[in-house]
């Protein structure tokens, strides 16, 4: 049993040297990091700014994530069916709700912010008037 515990004890007192390893070199992209999490926190504020405008005017943030979830049972009392139509007709991608809650997602829908900023600029444009319509 003894050399069994002693074998046990390398694997919990300390991880390998290869995930140690590989540990340092995520600290050597902290600058290329910063600029992703700035990139996301301006799209944000672009779409919590924009799509109100573009009339999607219960907006939830969550922190630490890269997504909005909104309430569309104004517009549609099926939001996987709109999801699916907005991608045919206008190509902006959104996830019906349904996929997240089973009792009420069927009335918002998740948009993620985590794609290109000339995207995140566009797509309020594109959802006010496909709302419209």
């Amino acid at each position: 049993m003894r050399p069994l515990e002693r074998l046990a004890q390398n694997l919990y007192i300390s991880p390998p040297a290869i995930p140690q390893a590989a540990t340092v070199g995520t600290f050597e992209g902290l600058e290329e990091l910063e600029a992703i999490k700035a990139g996301y926190a301006a799209s944000r504020a672009l779409l919590l700014n924009e799509l109100p405008a573009a009339g999607l005017r219960s907006i939830l943030a969550a922190d630490g994530a890269v997504y909005l979830y909104a309430d569309v049972s104004e517009f549609t009392p099926d939001s996987a069916a709109s999801a699916k139509a907005m991608l045919r007709d206008i190509g902006v991608a959104i996830t019906p709700g349904i996929d997240f809650d089973s009792v009420r997602g069927h009335r918002f829908v998740r948009l993620s912010y985590a794609g290109p900023q000339a995207a995140m600029r566009e797509a309020p444009a594109r959802i006010k008037g496909w709302l419209k319509n």
